[in-house]
């Protein structure tokens, strides 16, 4: 689980709900229509601009932003490190019944396992790269398409507020409510897209470029893995991959010679 994610879209949503409680009547933020206007009209018109498809990924992908958390690099090193040694000892299929804790290393050592060339294993691992980024920029598309039409939905409820408000100018009692209420859907155009849309599009992004770094790190590690280097050489080269200040940490072990 991702504690900074849900902490964070929980806890400006509670502040702006502290702020209306705290600032008198809570049911006056309170309008269907305006709800109706900027989350449906928001979500058709998202869909209008991408496929069900695309649409369902960004959805599943948004889930995955809460609830998947991965391996840090210096954890998935020390494992690299772990299977260089095995297969440095026992050979590659000595990695048949090693347990792996991430599904992209999972495929790329069974794909080690099962013999296949080099090239075959690079270019299937690096399309399997490829599919999965491609998704995560779906998402992030999808999202951040949401967070653009939001403000803009609300925009146009509130137009249709203003109308319906200066249809009815014979009552001035009428006026003040009637202008609170369109300018609801500002509000909730404004909430859907700074407090929840744009956050899930950037963490969204995060997630991409992190899986991305770390998939590019499994790739070069099971290449030194099956052309036989010495576990400590791939320990260093996949060091670069870490910061100055971490890579002076011994994580995997590697024996010398």
């Amino acid at each position: 689980m991702d504690i900074a994610t849900l902490l964070g879209l929980i806890g400006s949503t509670a502040i702006v709900a502290s702020a209306i409680i705290l600032g008198g009547s809570a049911g006056m933020f309170l309008n269907v229509p305006s709800i109706l206007i900027v989350i449906g009209g928001s979500l058709f018109v998202v869909m209008a601009k991408f496929s069900f498809k695309n649409f369902s990924i960004a959805m599943k992908a948004a889930v995955k932003a809460f609830s998947f958390k991965l391996p840090s690099l210096e954890e998935m090193i020390y494992e690299m490190v772990e299977i260089a040694q095995i297969a440095r000892k026992g050979g590659l299929l000595a990695l048949e019944d090693k347990e792996i804790s991430h599904p992209f290393l999972q495929n790329g050592i069974q794909l080690l396992v099962d013999g296949h060339d080099r090239d075959v294993v690079r270019a299937m691992l690096a399309k399997d790269r490829a599919l999965t980024l491609d998704r995560h920029q779906w998402g992030t598309k999808v999202f951040s398409a949401l967070g653009d039409v939001g403000p803009a939905m609300g925009m146009i409820g509130t137009l249709i507020g203003l109308v319906q408000m200066l249809a009815n100018m014979d009552d001035p009692k009428a006026i003040g409510p009637a202008m609170a209420v369109a300018l609801l859907t500002t509000l909730y155009g404004a909430m859907l897209a700074t407090m929840f849309c744009i956050p899930i599009a950037d963490k969204l992004n995060l997630r991409m470029t992190e899986e991305a770094r770390l998939q590019s790190l499994v790739i070069d590690g099971l290449m030194a893995i099956q052309a036989g280097q010495n576990p400590k050489v791939i320990d260093e080269m996949l060091r670069t991959y870490l910061p100055n200040s971490q890579r002076e940490v011994d994580l995997g072990g590697g024996e010398g010679g």
